[in-house]
């Protein structure tokens, strides 16, 4: 299982990242908010996007989720 957070601020192209824990890509912690733990980033992305519509997952960390 791992943490995973969302990039509270939308990126260029108007989404906003899931990143696990540990990413170099992680916003500072003002600009982000923590998801929860799970199994897989696909259900990371999936509980994001009950907040985030436009949550996807962070090509770097969870590029199967992208």
């Amino acid at each position: 299982m791992k943490l995973y957070y969302i990039d509270i601020e939308k990126t260029v192209f108007g989404e906003n990242e899931v990143h696990e824990e540990g990413c170099y890509r992680l916003p500072k912690k003002e600009k982000m908010k923590y998801i929860g733990n799970f199994a897989s980033c696909h259900t990371a992305v999936k509980r994001a996007r009950k907040q985030f519509e436009d949550a996807v997952g962070c090509y770097f960390c969870t590029g199967q989720c992208s």
